[in-house]
């Protein structure tokens, strides 16, 4: 894509994603993600219904008559979004493809933070770190994300989830909330993925295609692994194939589900031709509930 297709892309995403964001997303994700703790705000009068071991005694005894120490929460917070480029990522059978609705997600999550003047940064990673912008404020600060997350053509086509969450580690010295989003096709993180969910608030956002899942019948095809570049023909009309690989996938979801809870973390799991408003709605109203 040229520069100006690049930025119509931007321009689209940003409006369709700001708006979930200004309207559905912004209070779940202020209540779902709490601040660091309480400050003190104000005084005010007493009314019936407070509690009254917020009355301050100082004011009170000055005025003679009750007035209370208003508190509000230490809001500032920082959202990462670490976000899978690997090979596999370009990978679809329906209108798009995971890395397109990976972006839309980060976009919305992005647009939800900056509402709440909380910081964003990018982790982009394959099997190495592709790519790490700071976290920062600002909706220029967020339309450069998106278009790193459109744009950034990786290095390496390979899957590493324990080497970005090492790298996370190293780089973020304070709590953060983190939204890893990937296919999860992927092991070997959970140890790490628990010294990460010790300091930080983290999230695992599978995003997978309905064929990610199961391989039809079609005889003898041609079949392409993104992450190794490699072609074999495989014979999809042999059960003991796709029963082996309906297996495999399996695994690596149960994988995902199991670490991410042994850790800590919550899980969201939307397959891209599923609305995932609604998977990141439920999620949020879930967590902001308990």
């Amino acid at each position: 894509m040229d520069t100006k297709e690049i930025l119509k892309k931007v321009r689209k995403i940003e409006i369709k994603t700001r708006r979930l964001s200004d309207h559905i997303f912004s209070g779940e994700y202020h209540s779902s993600f709490k601040g660091r703790g309480m400050t003190f705000s104000e005084v005010r009068q007493y009314q019936y219904g407070d509690d009254v071991r917020a009355i301050d005694w100082n004011v009170t005894a000055r005025y003679n008559e009750p007035y209370i120490k208003v508190f509000e929460e230490e809001r500032e917070l920082t959202m990462m979004l670490m976000v899978d480029i690997s090979g596999s990522e370009f990978f679809g059978t329906t209108q798009q493809f995971k890395r397109d609705t990976i972006t839309e997600i980060a976009a919305t999550l992005a647009f939800s933070a900056i509402q709440n003047n909380d910081k964003v940064g990018l982790l982009l990673f394959s099997d190495e770190m592709e790519l790490f912008i700071p976290p920062k404020k600002g909706k220029s600060h967020v339309l450069r994300i998106i278009r790193e997350l459109i744009e950034f053509k990786p290095k390496s086509t390979k899957t590493s989830i324990n080497e970005a969450l090492k790298f996370l580690s190293s780089v973020m010295k304070k709590k953060a909330i983190v939204f890893v989003l990937s296919d999860f096709m992927d092991t070997h993180y959970e140890h790490t993925l628990k010294i990460v969910g010790r300091k930080h608030d983290v999230t695992g956002i599978r995003v997978f295609d309905k064929h990610d899942v199961s391989i039809p019948n079609l005889g003898m095809v041609p079949m392409l692994d993104a992450e190794t570049g490699k072609t074999m023909l495989v014979n999809t009309a042999s059960k003991r194939v796709r029963t082996g690989y309906e297996a495999h996938y399996k695994e690596s979801v149960d994988y995902f589900e199991k670490s991410f809870t042994h850790s800590g973390a919550g899980t969201i799991s939307s397959r891209i031709d599923e609305s995932y408003v609604k998977k990141l709605l439920g999620y949020f109203k879930h967590k902001g509930a308990r």
